[in-house]
């Protein structure tokens, strides 16, 4: 539901969102270690309830000073069951050796909310200060229970091994940015600051399981850890643009950054000993030529250096387990990684846009798969020694009559590299086609069909693992009902069942092929509905300056996980 509403000076907005559902999924993951082979398959459930709400109100004081308020918030509650069966087998022989069996539950709470004020100053002589001040609060907690159930080759139950590991995490978030423009020189001048500071608390504690049913349990001290991570990011830019007679506009702009990080660790067991402390500045160059005297036949070159910092939770050490044999952990070494884009780009007539890029990529994050103690395999982030893409796309809009289509290729190169010791190297590269089209049809009386579909040929994902062809169809109609204040539309999407994931990886002495499926084939009836002053004024749209810290709040909080 979104609503917006306008009186005099005052406009006061908001929407809010609810989503209660149940997704099925299944897993399957064949490793080879040696002459051992691990052919785990598992189905993983989850149900999910979400509250997602932003409200804000702008005050326009006058035609120059205008100030806001903006709430926005997420409170999600989330069931996980993973049920998963390996077989353990000597490959040479192929003899059974023992049957794996893991009933994972897990009970994961987040409950995140922004608050921003906001001011904007705007004159008639183009002077514009735009000022944000913003503080988000992620409170995450999970609940996990991972019980392993070991058969022999009689299906025979011989061991078993409980664990619960109880992992709260908590996010907090403060930052302010003020931003000024003004003519200069024939052109617009632009620059600003920006401060951040982030605190992440993640208490981590693992219990042995001693009695399942009456839950009775005593805390692992030494897989148990408390790990703090403390973030400041000042930042400052400086951008002009301007547009030339001839027909050629130019922008040049810098921004540097200096962060200081920490971590600190308190745990008995000396694996966990992540306690760290970096500072670094970085510069940030970037730089365009727009030709667009004719406005039918526009080129465009650009260049820009750009940080990517990892996710929060991808920096926290801890375990989170599938089962005995499979389990993800963050990694506090993990640093950001930097990318220097080169681009050509030619549009025509407005309909046809034509990219050529070049992307060089250093100390790339990635997700590993790694093994440990022989034969266990675990999920973690590393940053790998480079990654280079070219990368051409080429996009096309047609409309005719009652059809109209929009039509999207990308082919690329990639080219991973990365050493990390004995069988431990990466050097894999691939050439991919993504092909996207999405075809309208105006049937008349208000009816419309749809007709979509995406397909990707194999690709390198996360650096070591390579992917298998993918691609979907979706089909849909719509009718406008309601004297147009009303829209229903029925669809369809991944209408031949064929989405899934499909990958291979060979590292560290372990050759790996898994298979991730969920519900993507799904029919979907939606109905929409516009009441009120078809009129008035929209809310303004605009950035608080939060975005990029909000981003890495995701990601990495275990299995199943956003």
């Amino acid at each position: 539901m979104n609503l917006n509403h306008r009186n005099g000076k005052v406009n006061l907005y908001g929407n809010y969102n609810y989503n209660n559902s149940k997704n099925i999924n299944s897993l399957s993951i064949y490793r080879e270690i040696s002459d051992t082979s691990f052919d785990q398959k598992g189905n993983l459930d989850s149900k999910t309830q979400t509250h997602n709400f932003k409200t804000g109100i702008d005050f326009y004081a006058n035609k120059r000073n205008t100030f806001g308020i903006i709430v926005d918030g997420n409170f999600t509650n989330n069931d996980i069951t993973n049920y998963g069966v390996t077989p353990v087998q000597v490959i040479s022989s192929k003899t059974p050796v023992r049957t794996l069996i893991a009933d994972n539950s897990s009970v994961m709470h987040n409950n995140n909310i922004n608050i921003n004020g906001n001011y904007k100053y705007l004159d008639t002589s183009g002077h514009e200060v735009n000022f944000d001040a913003n503080y988000g609060h992620y409170d995450n907690n999970n609940n996990q229970l991972q019980p392993n159930y070991y058969y022999d080759n009689a299906n025979t139950l011989y061991n078993t091994a409980f664990y619960r590991m109880i992992s709260p995490s908590i996010i907090d978030i403060v930052n302010a940015k003020v931003d000024y423009e003004q003519r200069f020189a024939g052109g617009k001048l632009e620059a600003g600051v920006k401060a951040s500071n982030i605190k992440t608390t993640n208490d981590f504690q693992r219990y042995n399981v001693s009695n399942i049913a009456t839950d009775a349990k005593t805390v692992d001290s030494f897989r148990s850890n408390k790990f703090i991570y403390k973030e400041q990011i000042n930042a400052g830019y400086i951008n002009f643009n301007k547009q030339l007679k001839n027909g050629i506009m130019y922008q040049i702009g810098l921004r540097v950054e200096n962060t200081d990080v920490t971590g600190n660790t308190s745990s008995v067991w000396t694996g966990y000993d992540s306690t760290f402390k970096r500072n670094y500045t970085d510069f940030f160059p970037s730089a365009s030529l727009t030709f667009n005297k004719n406005p039918m036949k526009q080129w465009s070159l650009s260049y820009s250096r750009r940080i990517d910092r990892p996710a929060y939770q991808k920096l926290n050490p801890f375990e989170f387990k599938l089962d005995e044999y499979t389990y993800q952990k963050g990694n506090t070494n993990l640093t950001p990684q930097y990318t220097n884009v080169f681009s050509l780009s030619h549009t025509y007539h407005y309909a046809l846009t034509t990219t050529l890029s070049y992307s060089h990529v250093k100390d790339m994050f990635a997700q590993l798969i790694d093994t440990t103690e022989k034969s266990k395999s675990f999920i973690t982030n590393k940053n790998l020694a480079t990654q280079d893409i070219i990368n051409l796309s080429v996009s096309y809009f047609y409309q005719k009559g009652i059809y109209s289509g929009f039509y999207s290729l990308n082919a690329f190169y990639s080219h991973y590299k990365a050493d990390f010791g004995v069988n431990r190297i990466i050097d894999l590269d691939a050439t991919v086609l993504n092909l996207y089209m999405q075809h309208t049809f105006n049937l008349g009386k208000n009816y419309k069909a749809e007709l979509s579909g995406w397909g990707s040929t194999p690709q390198i994902a996360e650096g070591t693992l390579k992917s298998k062809t993918m691609g979907f169809v979706d089909v849909g109609v719509s009718k406008q009902i309601m004297k147009g204040k009303g829209n229903i539309k029925v669809a369809v999407s991944d209408v031949f069942n064929t989405m899934k994931w499909q990958g291979t990886s060979n590292f560290a002495g372990q050759s790996l092929t898994g298979t991730f499926k969920w519900e993507s084939q799904q029919l979907k009836v939606n109905f929409t509905y516009r009441f009120g002053k078809t009129t008035v004024k929209s809310a303004r749209q605009r950035e608080t300056g939060a975005e990029d810290e909000s981003k890495r709040t995701k990601g990495g909080g275990g299995f199943g996980s956003n």
